[in-house]
């Protein structure tokens, strides 16, 4: 896996069309990115994240990391210098972001007649407000394993796929229990609870594109559409029709 170091001169945004790709990078600087419109897929090496627009990823210097836009993606990004961390964070991270923090990174990336003192003064509510933001668990952690990453690609390929641990087993070379001591090791989830987070960053991805809750539900795997609204409101604390809403 290439990976290309992109110099970080200050904020930016960047339009990203339905599943344009930022290929793999990194920066000597911290980096904070926000959709403002759309949603992102983040993916680094030990793991995915997916960004709607009332989210953020902290992305930590030196961590290679590759972008996907689903849907039309106004990617929004800061940047923060190595010896700051306000959420002294080691790993990519998603946030919440409040409306302050939303209109600050609006202002920083979008308005080009700031002064130095406009600018300052924003950059240091932004550090505030860092350090006041809520990390979100909506981390899919990648396996190693050459017999997980196989059934990686099978979920990914199809998340609706009901097989159970022992029929991918079969599918991959592998036993149940082998599998599901795998799992544990190297994700630190059960297979149960892996599985449930990829249906859910897939069905981010679908309803960034305008997808029904009721389509997005039987393409995950969910046998209704209140099965799936309920999942995805336990694990993000509210309903699929807001998630994708700016401000939700």
């Amino acid at each position: 896996m290439p990976v290309n170091r992109h110099p970080l001169l200050g904020p930016t945004l960047a339009s990203l069309a339905h599943r344009e790709r930022v290929e793999w990078h990194d920066h000597a600087d911290h980096q904070l990115i926000h959709p403002s419109a759309g949603v992102l897929r983040v993916s680094t090496p030990i793991g995915s994240w997916v960004v709607p627009p009332h989210r953020a990823v902290w992305i930590p210097a030196t961590v290679p990391h590759a972008h996907q836009a689903h849907g039309p993606t106004e990617m929004r990004t800061l940047v923060f210098a190595e010896t700051v961390n306000p959420l002294r964070l080691d790993r990519p991270t998603v946030l919440a972001v409040s409306p302050l923090l939303r209109e600050v990174i609006v202002s920083l990336t979008g308005d080009e007649g700031l002064t130095a003192a406009q600018r300052g003064n924003l950059e240091r509510v932004a550090l505030d407000q860092l350090r006041r933001v809520e990390a979100l668990p909506l981390w899919l952690p990648s396996a190693h394993d050459p017999r997980l990453r196989d059934i990686d690609a099978i979920l990914t390929g199809d998340p609706a796929d009901q097989r159970t641990l022992a029929q991918l087993g079969a599918a991959v070379g592998a036993s149940e229990r082998t599998l599901s001591r795998l799992f544990r090791a190297e994700t630190g989830m059960t297979f149960p609870q892996w599985r449930t987070q990829l249906r859910l960053h897939h069905s981010l991805t679908l309803l960034a594109t305008g997808g029904a809750v009721t389509s997005v539900a039987t393409a995950c795997g969910y046998s209704s559409s209140s099965a799936f609204i309920e999942a995805f409101r336990h694990a993000f604390g509210e309903t699929p029709g807001r998630y994708g809403r700016p401000g939700g």
